[in-house]
């Protein structure tokens, strides 16, 4: 059973619309790069996925469960059990500046989840450790570099166990070098299997980690496929557009 499927989704913001008739599927362990330039919707696309934006037409399906269909959505307890099945990292990392690192990521198993403090915190110091940061559980968000925090970000959305992660832009307000940081952890979890859904613009890592890649423009799927497909043999003289000037070649 597909973990995501997204079915004819439509949405507007008043006579703008911003998604037109757009579909997509995630199997479990499926890494999904979404490319493309900027206004074509890719990041409204990871929106309405993640019940941030409402939809104006199509399905939204969580392991056959219905979020929404034919744009009504489930009830309150529905969306509330649907909602843990995905971990969200985004292009601002959304800290709580007043907690320290190990306070902002066992918040919400505690509060959620109804772990123990003790457990919870046993759990938040493993993804630390996992995330190259064992020594910041008592540091504040202020102490830390954007990478830093970024990957702190990564921790307290997997301290829920999710089914999946999405990940908006994570490395934009990120320069070059912090920005690596953050790439090399989000590649380890590729390598463990992590189910992801990445609104990108860092082409290298769409081509190096994602299995599946999608390139959107104007609010439709332009094309999409394999790394290798939309890389090298790409039909799509829109594409070709795109990553000449992205990729500068």
């Amino acid at each position: 059973m597909k973990l995501l499927e997204m079915k004819n989704i439509k949405k507007s913001f008043g006579d703008n619309q911003v998604l037109k008739d757009v579909s997509l599927s995630m199997e479990k362990g499926e890494v999904i790069a979404i490319i493309g330039p900027s206004g074509s919707g890719k990041s409204t696309l990871l929106r309405c996925a993640a019940n941030l934006e409402k939809i104006n037409g199509g399905d939204i399906i969580y392991s056959g469960d219905y979020m929404a269909k034919g744009a009504k959505y489930a009830n309150k307890s529905t969306l509330k059990a649907i909602s843990r099945r995905f971990g969200l990292v985004f292009q601002n990392f959304n800290l709580f500046p007043h907690m320290s690192v190990l306070q902002n990521i066992t918040a919400s198993p505690i509060s959620v989840l109804k772990i123990n403090k003790t457990e919870a915190e046993k759990r938040a110091k493993t993804l630390l450790e996992r995330m190259g940061l064992p020594d910041k559980s008592n540091a504040y968000p202020c102490e830390l570099s954007g990478g830093q925090q970024q990957r702190v970000s990564i921790a307290r959305a997997l301290a829920l166990e999710p089914d999946m992660l999405y990940f908006d832009e994570p490395t934009s307000a990120l320069d070059p070098e912090l920005t690596g940081e953050v790439l090399d952890v989000m590649r380890s979890l590729a390598k463990a299997k992590t189910t992801m859904l990445v609104v990108t613009h860092e082409m290298g890592f769409a081509r190096e980690v994602a299995d599946r890649v999608i390139f959107m423009d104007k609010g439709y799927i332009e094309e999409e496929g394999t790394p290798e497909e939309l890389f090298d043999n790409t039909k799509s003289e829109r594409l070709q557009g795109f990553l000449k000037s992205t990729l500068r070649i």
